[in-house]
């Protein structure tokens, strides 16, 4: 990794709460990490791991018990707070619901940092405050009030005063805590293509563009989408963090530390997260593609190891009729048909139940 490229260290931080009275209650020790131009960083672990409290460390709103954190090889507390405010910008957890607030106006409070002691706003002000909301898909809201409109778009105003603040880091705790599903997904992926295209200037080379972008950091409890979105995760495991490309931390099985003494498991053939379950009966399966996927993901589900079909187990066809598709239950010289995956999942459940009565 070019050095220049390398925006943030993290060197031998030592996390967790220091007290006068005891000794210091160190939640990790020796964290050595880095922030590259250009990159979304996902901070991953469960829940009151400490997530939060290295986001603070590294944002110096806490102390740490030792070690450094350096921008730009100075120590955080070697920044002026008006000079820190230019480069790192903060998105906590607390949700922003101010009545008669506008929305342009919490965007705007992102420029205070650029202004004189008066913190007059100028053209300039106004103008990168009106392209943050652009930005997020926000600029029909800029006249609302903030405790208005939904969670999801209260999320993307955040994002947009970052962006009006203008500086090379940013940090979110937890930005999609509060958010639905598809705004999840949206959210994130919103900040993926911020660290890559944030004032980039025309007519960049490849490795211009790749020291040129934002850094970006942001806390997660969803390991789904921190692996589809982020160029690298930062794993807080129980005795150690762990940072790599999702792929790298996939393939070196160091993703599947998260999930110790638990019943899930990811599937590194199959890209996703499965739960360990117990097979107490064989069933073969005939058909292809999506329909052949999902149909063996239920029947899985259904406790059913699944396999080619053969005489001596019952078989499953999946086959289009007239259009639409059907599943073909075939137990010995009996055939039975179904028109979905949910009647052909109910009518073996009750099997199974018959069977188990009859022992």
């Amino acid at each position: 990794m070019d050095k220049q490229n390398n925006i943030l260290k993290i060197c031998d931080l030592g996390i967790g709460y220091q007290s006068k009275r005891a000794s210091n209650n160190i939640l990790f020790d020796r964290i050595n990490l880095t922030g590259n131009s250009g990159e979304l960083i996902a901070l991953v672990g469960k829940n009151g791991i400490g997530k939060s409290t290295l986001l603070r460390n590294i944002i110096g709103l806490q102390e740490p018990i030792h070690g450094s954190v350096l921008f730009y090889d100075k120590p955080v507390k070697s920044y002026h707070r008006s000079e820190f405010a230019k480069l790192v910008s903060f998105v906590s957890t607390e949700i922003v619901n101010i009545s008669n607030l506008k929305v342009f106006d919490l965007v705007a409070l992102g420029r205070f940092p650029h202004t004189n002691w008066f913190g007059k706003l100028k053209p300039n002000d106004l103008m990168r405050s009106t392209r943050a909301l652009e930005m997020v898909g926000m600029s029909s809201y800029a006249k609302k009030n903030i405790n208005e409109i939904s969670d999801g778009e209260r999320q993307r105003v955040m994002i947009a005063r970052t962006l009006a603040q203008d500086t090379k880091i940013i940090v979110l705790d937890e930005p999609t805590a509060f958010l639905d599903l598809p705004n999840k997904y949206e959210i994130v992926h919103l900040l993926n293509k911020l660290s890559k295209e944030e004032n980039l200037p025309d007519g960049l080379s490849a490795e211009q563009a790749g020291k040129a972008g934002k850094t970006i950091i942001f806390s997660t409890h969803d390991l789904n989408i921190a692996i589809q979105e982020a160029d690298k995760i930062w794993l807080m495991l129980d005795d150690e963090i762990i940072e790599g490309a999702p792929e790298d931390l996939i393939l070196n099985e160091i993703l599947n530390k998260i999930f110790t003494n638990t019943n899930l498991s990811f599937d590194k053939l199959k890209g996703d997260f499965r739960m360990k379950r117990k097979h107490t009966e064989k069933i073969g399966l005939f058909g292809e593609g999506i329909y052949y996927t999902w149909t063996k993901k239920a029947l899985e589900r259904l406790g059913y190891s699944v396999e080619k079909g053969n005489e001596s187990i019952k078989n499953i066809k999946i086959e289009f009729r007239n259009d639409s598709c059907k599943w073909t239950l075939i137990d010995g010289v009996k055939m039975e048909d179904f028109n979905s995956i949910y009647d052909l999942s109910i009518h073996l459940k009750i099997q199974t139940r018959l069977s188990i009565d009859r022992l």
